[in-house]
């Protein structure tokens, strides 16, 4: 009997759930909007870095960036990566990439240097188009003065790219 209790109140549930006019496929567990999309599109993000004063080119940041944009929504989402004809498009380029001192030491040194990246993000929603957008993104990583870029670049990169990109995926899929 007790079985019976927990069928009917599951039966019950599901149909209140519908009768409400909620869409299982139009939300998913992490509570963005969708809407009708089912693909997207992030195009290569060229590195113009250098076009900005005092920017360094980093080789290989495009692609890595690019890449890891893809993979956080391919992770966070139920939608399809594909190359042309997308729902959601993301494109855009890094605009700057460069290396600032921030604290000094009593001898008027750098104490601690600041890595700082920004992209410049167009994001085109073809199934809600009053939510597309141009916007940029910033991010920096501190690190020792004392240590090379190289030693820490891909801490770096990492804390970095897993900023701006769930920043890119806050501002196109929760602000629709």
């Amino acid at each position: 009997m007790n079985n019976l209790k927990k069928i009917v109140f599951f039966l019950l549930t599901i149909t209140a759930i519908q009768s409400c006019g909620f869409n299982v496929n139009y939300y998913n567990l992490t509570g963005i909007d969708l809407g009708d999309a089912k693909t997207f599109q992030v195009n290569f993000f060229k590195n113009y870095a250098s076009q900005n004063s005092g920017s360094t080119i980093e080789p290989g940041l495009d692609r890595d960036f690019t890449q890891a944009l893809q993979e956080l929504l391919l992770n966070q989402t139920k939608l399809d990566l594909t190359t042309s004809n997308s729902d959601l498009l993301y494109e855009g380029e890094i605009v700057e990439y460069k290396i600032s001192p921030m604290t000094a030491t009593a001898q008027q040194t750098a104490a601690q240097n600041r890595l700082t990246m920004t992209v410049n993000v167009r994001f085109f929603n073809h199934t809600k188009e009053d939510s597309d957008f141009e916007s940029r993104f910033s991010f920096f990583f501190d690190y020792p003065a004392n240590a090379m870029l190289q030693t820490v670049k891909n801490q770096a990169h990492h804390e970095i790219f897993e900023r701006l990109t769930q920043e890119i995926f806050n501002k196109s899929l929760y602000d629709i």
